[in-house]
């Protein structure tokens, strides 16, 4: 191969820098203002930017005015039906987090309301989780009792709720909605599959008609707890929540097996809670072991500001449930909402939902609510009954009032073990073993964090289980981080490709150069160890020549085209490998730097230790350039600068 073969590379280019204040602007705004919220404020006057900005904050502002009565109509199915659902839920997860069952029915009005008016999700419906109300109980239960001291029980409730709305706004108008991306979807369906099973296996105290329970969530205690007291046992309780509890499974299965019946699903816990109700006062089962809500008063929520209990001595623990549980919600109502808004083919504002869901718990604090999120089964009811809106929400919101006012004294007779029977019925649902098989199929690691939330909230508790899965998901980021693959890359055979060699067999070897690809940024935490693994890979690699009695290595190439980063130890860490190349008598080459990695080796003057005529735009390039020198048997090798474009980089 001759000078006239070789073909001179193109440049590679230093792009020009910036002052510090514009790239800092340039910096904060990919970081917190990736989906530009502000661009629909360009070239506006100053009226239309007030109305804009009232529109950004207050979604219902915008759909309000284009709003048709053939939406409400469907808005008014969709809401009459979830309230179906919202009044058994909210009684049954207010019972399940040890707070009167009032509050579960005050938490399904005010929120609705306040989310309808900021959320930007047309199909999520509002109210209370299971997962959160067992957090509340087996967080406060610890330190306040909620029978022996039921009213500083509510107060501590109140306030958690106040600081997770608090949290979960925060976050919003910080825009740092990235914290929640810190429960994985890994993490998730194993938190929620062990919190479902540690909440079905306390539902048998209801089931079996215990009073004495254990405040312990993990199974050993639960277990024990249950089988301590089998002479206190009810089989007329048992076998009422059998009962319903089939029946609930059975119509579950019917309605997914049918899906345009999912109203009979929906239906189901409002119906059996009606015919609970009515057997319980025409048998008097009530006197005989069958317990039962009791008086609910009628009326609004009460006021409750002056409830919140900021000067008391278990604040810290108050404000420590509200943090987990918020951003419990938070994952929980996002990854709904998104999940729904995908299926009708509209974009949801993560920053906006979080300011609505801190804002409604917020208000709901204020109001005897606790803490309310996105649930998935109501989402679910909301979406297939065909709602339009989050006029939805207020039709459900306006149901329950009516129900509050007029209806709380029909559920004197409600039996708790019918409130029992719901709660596992939903919470069975919760337990995806389809994902964890999936899961095991498609990533072992992510299995592993999933298996390690479910059985440290099984075995130990909601807290134990949320963070040794958080652990163990910022622990696999720190692997990737700090130990990144490094591959060979070879040709494709007919081609000026360069791939893998472990993922393309087919690929050759480059007689006298070795061709490295970094799979990641480089920083402090994994400087040191490329540099060892480089210099292990040229160690094998002229191990491999001298096996062989092939040509004898002379270049390595380093593909730094995945590199979007680096720092001052990664800038270190490569001139070590160069000095280590040169010391052996070879050649470093860089390929494919990217904008920011090649400003920085520029400012460093590493480009002018390792000589500029050896940074290439691409792989084919740098190879090229080496073939040239090894059969042209250049002694300097920088005379290839000569072909090259200004004699610049």
């Amino acid at each position: 191969m001759g000078n006239a073969d070789y073909e001179c590379p193109h440049r590679v280019e230093i792009p020009p820098s910036k002052p510090f204040f514009k790239a800092l602007k340039s910096s904060l705004k990919e970081t917190f203002f990736p989906d530009d919220p502000f661009r629909q404020f360009k070239n506006q006057p100053t009226s239309r930017k007030l109305v804009l900005g009232l529109q950004h904050f207050v979604p219902i502002l915008e759909w309000a005015p284009s709003y048709t009565f053939d939406f409400f109509k469907s808005d008014l199915i969709a809401g009459i039906t979830i309230a179906s659902l919202a009044v058994p839920q909210g009684i049954s997860y207010a019972n399940l987090a040890n707070l009167p069952p009032i509050i579960g029915l005050y938490s399904s009005f005010v929120p609705p309301l306040v989310y309808a008016m900021l959320g930007s999700s047309k199909d999520l419906a509002v109210g209370t989780v299971a997962v959160a109300s067992l957090l509340i109980s087996s967080m406060l239960g610890k330190v306040v009792s909620p029978t022996e001291n039921p009213k500083l029980y509510v107060q501590l409730a109140l306030t958690s709720t106040f600081f997770a709305g608090a949290f979960q706004a925060s976050l919003g108008f910080l825009r740092l909605g990235s914290v929640v991306d810190f429960l994985s979807h890994a993490t998730i369906v194993g938190f929620m599959g062990g919190a479902a099973t540690v909440v079905c296996l306390q539902q048998l105290k209801g089931v079996l008609g215990l009073i004495h329970f254990t405040h312990e969530t993990d199974v050993v205690s639960v277990m024990k707890s249950i089988f301590s007291q089998m002479h206190e046992w009810r089989w007329e309780s048992a076998v009422l929540g059998c009962c319903f509890l089939f029946f609930l499974l059975l119509t579950r299965y019917f309605s997914k097996r049918k899906p345009a019946f999912f109203w009979i699903n929906a239906m189901m816990p409002l119906c059996s809670l009606i015919l609970g109700s009515l057997l319980v006062f025409l048998t008097h089962a009530e006197n005989h072991g069958v317990q039962v809500i009791g008086h609910l008063k009628k009326g609004l929520n009460p006021p409750s500001m002056s409830e919140l209990a900021f000067g008391s001595p278990y604040l810290s623990t108050a404000i420590k449930t509200g943090i987990i549980t918020g951003v419990i919600g938070l994952a929980e109502g996002v990854a709904v909402g998104r999940s729904f808004a995908s299926l009708k083919n509209y974009h949801i504002d993560g920053n906006k939902e979080m300011i609505a869901f801190g804002m409604m718990n917020i208000a709901g604090s204020c109001t005897s609510c606790y803490l309310t999120a996105g649930p998935f089964s109501r989402t679910a009811v909301n979406f297939n009954a065909g709602c339009k809106t989050a006029v939805s929400n207020i039709v459900m919101a306006t149901a329950v009032m009516i129900a509050l006012l007029f209806l709380t004294p029909l559920f004197h007779y409600t039996p708790l073990v019918v409130l029992s029977a719901i709660i596992m019925a939903a919470m069975l649902g919760l337990i995806d073993y389809e994902a964890m098989i999936h899961l095991w199929k498609v990533d072992k690691v992510d299995c592993m964090v999933c298996l390690s939330a479910y059985f440290g909230v099984v075995f130990g508790s909601v807290e134990i289980g949320l963070v040794i899965a958080v652990t163990v998901s910022l622990l696999r980021v720190l692997l990737f981080v700090a130990r990144p693959r490094t591959f060979i890359l070879g040709n494709i055979p007919n081609s000026s490709i360069y791939r893998s060699i472990d993922q393309y067999p087919v690929a050759n070897n480059i007689p006298g150069v070795l061709i490295l690809q970094i799979d990641a940024p480089i920083y402090f935490a994994n400087a040191n160890y490329l540099r060892e693994r480089i210099s292990r890979w040229i160690y094998e690699e002229e191990d491999k020549i001298k096996s062989s009695g092939e040509t004898s290595l002379h270049y390595v190439i380093l593909d730094i085209g995945t590199v979007g980063s680096i720092d001052t130890s990664g800038i270190t860490m490569l001139e070590e490998v160069q000095k280590n190349v040169d010391s052996k008598g070879l050649k470093l080459v860089i390929a494919n730097p990217r904008s920011e990695v090649i400003k920085k080796l520029e400012k460093s003057k590493f480009i002018e230790k390792i000589g500029r005529e050896w940074i290439y735009l691409t792989v084919a390039e740098a190879v090229s350039a080496c073939n040239f020198m090894l059969h042209t048997c250049k002694p300097n090798p920088r005379e290839i600068d000569t072909n090259r474009q200004d004699g610049n980089v």
